[in-house]
């Protein structure tokens, strides 16, 4: 028989090492592989991209052959870049060949969010965050997007001595690392640090269609409210099911850090959400951003009322400069309510 839980009612606490042991792809790329990505054979740019990270993969942990001897006898070689960085779209498998880079790699590795490795430097410090990371053969970083000042300069130092350190380092986004800030803000002193940052990797772009909406029938619209708990409770008879009001649910997230969201959903395996609606404050709507990732990330099944998840943010949210995060969110929370509310997938 299902049980209930209410999101609301959870508010956990997270040691240093706790976030340190999380930082492994999450459960939905727990078992990924270069083989179990299909690329699609109309973009030549996503084959090149498993067989470009198949090679990065093996050279994780090798010592590089412009290293102490070529400098001994004067034959060194142009330094490598530390790292990949994969640019694209959403949907397009960046995550999938990431976290399968993880996998098929030696030594020890570190992935997570780019809000995972700033929460990790807020709650160990930086220089005790590099001097740990420091002892990993690769790091990688998902979901890579700049959006204030502060995280420029916060990423690009822990980044640069990472690579100083023979770290080495792939992270994908939706942006190119030289563009990044663009539309976000125009302060000039932090063009240097972008710039460091797309110095650092060599760049793939990988083209495609979003494969979440590939042949997918229109987002289904949303349940009556008087359906959304029994619904839940028929398709999933056996799981703890989280029955949360969306405003209280949004107003428990102010009081809860963004790194320990993953923890509070330690238990949900269905999420039944009462009266969605419209966001329309900018930091209330970035911390929900947080809480699709992780939803997403442990394949949590969503079925809702109110609006639907398309117009979960405002048109002046979508078009501004957090829209990158916000039509990640759309497209993932789609897929779960999808999930959640039965709608077949061709």
């Amino acid at each position: 028989m299902a049980s209930r839980i209410h999101l609301t009612d959870i508010t956990p606490q997270v040691s240093p090492d706790e976030l340190l042991a999380g930082m492994h792809p999450s459960y939905r790329f727990g078992e990924v592989s270069f083989d179990t990505y299909i690329p699609d054979p109309s973009q030549p740019s996503q084959a090149a991209a498993v067989e470009r990270m198949s090679r990065f993969a093996d050279s994780v942990g090798k010592a590089s052959s412009g290293g102490f001897l070529g400098k001994l006898f004067g034959k060194s070689k142009p330094k490598e870049p530390a790292g990949l960085y994969l640019d694209g779209g959403f949907g397009v498998g960046k995550t999938h060949l990431l976290a399968s880079l993880w996998h098929a790699a030696e030594g020890k590795r570190a992935f997570g969010t780019f809000v995972e490795y700033t929460n990790l430097v807020g709650a160990l410090s930086f220089r005790k965050a590099v001097d740990v990371l420091k002892g990993y053969d690769l790091v990688c970083i998902d979901e890579f997007e700049l959006d204030d000042p502060g995280d420029t300069v916060l990423m690009s130092r822990l980044m640069r001595e990472l690579a100083d350190a023979g770290v080495k380092i792939a992270a994908t986004s939706n942006t190119l690392p030289g563009a990044l800030g663009e539309g976000r803000f125009a302060a000039q002193d932090f063009k240097r640090e972008i710039q460091v940052l797309a110095d650092q990797f060599e760049i793939m772009r990988i083209d495609g269609e979003d494969y979440r909406h590939r042949g997918l029938p229109d987002a289904p619209q949303p349940l009556e409210d008087a359906q959304v708990e029994p619904l839940a409770e028929e398709r999933y008879p056996e799981a703890s099911i989280a029955v949360d009001s969306f405003p209280a649910l949004l107003e428990h997230l102010s009081r809860v850090h963004p790194s320990r969201y993953r923890q509070m959903l330690k238990d949900v395996d269905v999420l039944a959400l009462h009266d969605v609606e419209t966001i329309t404050n900018q930091a209330t709507a970035l911390r929900f951003v947080v809480l699709a990732d992780r939803l997403y990330d442990k394949d949590v099944p969503i079925l809702a009322s109110g609006v639907p998840f398309d117009r979960l943010f405002t048109e002046e949210m979508m078009a501004g400069g957090y829209q990158k995060k916000y039509f990640r969110a759309v497209s993932r929370l789609t897929s779960l309510v999808r999930e959640g509310q039965g709608v077949a997938e061709r």
